[in-house]
């Protein structure tokens, strides 16, 4: 397989991936579960790019704005776009964090973790901070991790095609 190939595949995988994250978001509340029974969820807000076409005919949209409905991706994906890079929502209990997530080669954007106290107590380790920032750090891309491999398990599935008739009901309503 050669490199144009293999960046063709993954960049389509990441397109089908933000695009099926979108629809897991709003259809079943981005709710998912670690291995370890740990609840969190995954929304996406804020801003989201959708891309359709290909060479000079590519066409991108973005759209943004705060807590917006987003239905100019909406109707760019009913046209047979996907999702490009979107801006995620990873909650846990009371803590959240933020990050754009870019189809094209799987990186985290502006990530922002939960915030951190940095006042310092008397005889507190000056590492703690920092390793706790580590934590945070380490704990979003855990939870991503647990979204992709379902997304992974489901794409290459039987149940993938009633997955994406689903999805395909969630564009036109």
């Amino acid at each position: 397989m050669d490199l144009e190939h293999a960046e063709t595949v993954s960049l389509a995988l990441g397109q089908e991936f933000l695009t099926w994250l979108w629809f897991a978001s709003e259809t079943s509340n981005g709710l998912f579960r670690t291995k370890e029974g740990e609840a969190f969820s995954v929304t996406l807000e804020q801003k989201v790019s959708v891309q359709g076409g290909e060479g000079e005919a590519k066409e991108t949209a973005v759209c943004s704005g705060p807590m917006a409905e987003l239905r100019e991706a909406r109707l760019g994906l009913r046209n047979g776009k996907k999702v490009y890079k979107a801006k995620v929502r990873i909650e846990r209990d009371e803590i959240s964090w933020q990050v754009l997530l870019d189809a094209a080669n799987f990186t985290l954007q502006g990530l922002k973790t939960p915030k951190v106290e940095m006042k310092m107590e008397e005889g507190e380790d000056p590492d703690g901070r920092i390793l706790e920032k580590i934590y945070l750090l380490e704990k979003c891309v855990d939870f991503l991790d647990v979204v992709y491999a379902r997304f992974l398990d489901l794409r290459f599935s039987p149940q993938w095609k009633e997955e994406t008739a689903r999805l395909r009901k969630w564009l036109e309503a």
